[in-house]
């Protein structure tokens, strides 16, 4: 492996590490339930995407052909991911989980709240 390709596999898997720590600790300090969904579902999407690539790199230089086991995994994480987080949201909408007073964008769910039907209310 060249130089080069180690110091490209480096860097994706550092700059994957840290965006999911930053995700990670993004989880613990964000204030409420909205705020806490968006940290790890961007962060898990972003660090393992990257830890990913720098496998299929790494793996497909060392074993001498492409190895598409990442690139599926890569491509079922990148649809799972936001739909999960898309359906937690909802969830936690359905169920009208308090917001901090700081929190951004609080008319949308009230908004949210009013389209509800009426037999959920």
């Amino acid at each position: 492996m060249t130089v080069f390709l180690e110091a490209v596999v480096s860097v994706l898997l550092v700059l994957g590490s840290i965006v999911m720590l930053v995700g990670s600790i993004g989880l613990a300090k964000f204030p409420d339930y909205f705020t806490r969904l968006h940290a790890p579902a961007k962060s898990s999407t972003l660090g393992v995407g990257c830890i990913l690539i720098a496998s299929m790199i790494f793996f497909s230089v060392q074993l001498g052909h492409v190895n598409f086991k990442e690139a599926l995994i890569s491509m079922f994480l990148l649809i799972t991911a936001p739909v999960a987080a898309h359906m937690l949201a909802k969830a936690g909408l359905h169920y009208k989980v308090n917001m901090k007073d700081n929190t951004q964008n609080q008319q949308l769910a009230k908004k949210a709240y009013l389209h509800q039907s009426p037999d959920e209310k």
